[in-house]
């Protein structure tokens, strides 16, 4: 019997896509991002004393749970992570059960998988919500450990399909928040045929006290949030490319 790793299901999610949404956290990722909010959910196993091994089965009992919210609210579930494509085999099955319920599907997604993986699920998801991070390579290995080569290319295959796409942009103090990077995502996004949707996500300091929890280093110890005066400046830059953001 097929089973994943997960780390969290959170029910009546309303900033995960549209509508009333269920939430299936799925423990693993690529990336290392210094500023991460959810540290619980880099390791793939439980030697961090996080997770719980779940079938398929028993996660579509939980999603299916909300139907009613769903049909009334135009919501769905959402998988996220971590990056839920490191579990594509559980990530695939789960997909196709909710297909056959007719559950709006989301996928929170950092695009860094091969494509030959990303291609296979893509088709399945209705909606990405797609993190871009920063444009330059270079910066991307130094501040999240790996190269963003297939976060570009997966993101510029969903725009070829026509696949409905709302970016995530993090705003970091001092990392990707810079005149140059903002800029070169705005132009990147722009770019692609269909997409026009981003979502402007501050930094925050909530998540300090995982790392405590979880004995790991806090490499932001002493970052404040970027202010709401330089946050209306970098959703202005973004405007002047056309993008639609929030």
């Amino acid at each position: 019997m097929l089973e994943g790793m997960l780390f969290n299901i959170q029910r009546f999610a309303l900033h995960d896509g549209p509508g009333i949404r269920t939430t299936i956290f799925l423990k693993g990722c690529p990336l290392r991002c210094k500023w991460c909010h959810n540290p619980e959910s880099l390791n793939p196993g439980t030697s961090d004393g996080v997770g719980e091994t779940m079938t398929a089965e028993q996660v579509m009992k939980e999603i299916e749970k909300e139907t009613i919210f769903y049909d009334e609210s135009g919501g769905g579930v959402t998988f996220s992570g971590g990056e839920p494509l490191m579990q594509p085999e559980f990530l695939d099955a789960l997909m196709d059960k909710c297909r056959q319920k007719d559950i709006h599907i989301a996928l929170d997604t950092t695009g860094c998988v091969s494509p030959q993986v990303f291609d296979s699920l893509a088709a399945k998801a209705d909606l990405f919500l797609y993190d871009l991070k920063i444009i330059d390579d270079a910066g991307h290995k130094k501040f999240t450990g790996s190269s963003n080569k297939y976060a570009l290319q997966n993101l510029e295959t969903l725009s070829k399909k026509g696949k409905r796409v709302i970016i995530r942009f993090p705003l970091i103090p001092g990392i990707t928040d810079t005149n140059e990077n903002v800029t070169a995502v705005a132009a990147f996004v722009s770019s692609l045929k269909g997409i026009h949707d981003i979502n402007v996500l501050p930094y925050h300091e909530t998540a300090q006290h995982k790392y405590r929890r979880l004995n790991l280093d806090y490499e932001m110890e002493g970052v404040t949030p970027p202010s709401p005066v330089h946050t209306k400046e970098v959703k202005k830059l973004f405007e002047t490319y056309g993008l639609n953001v929030i």
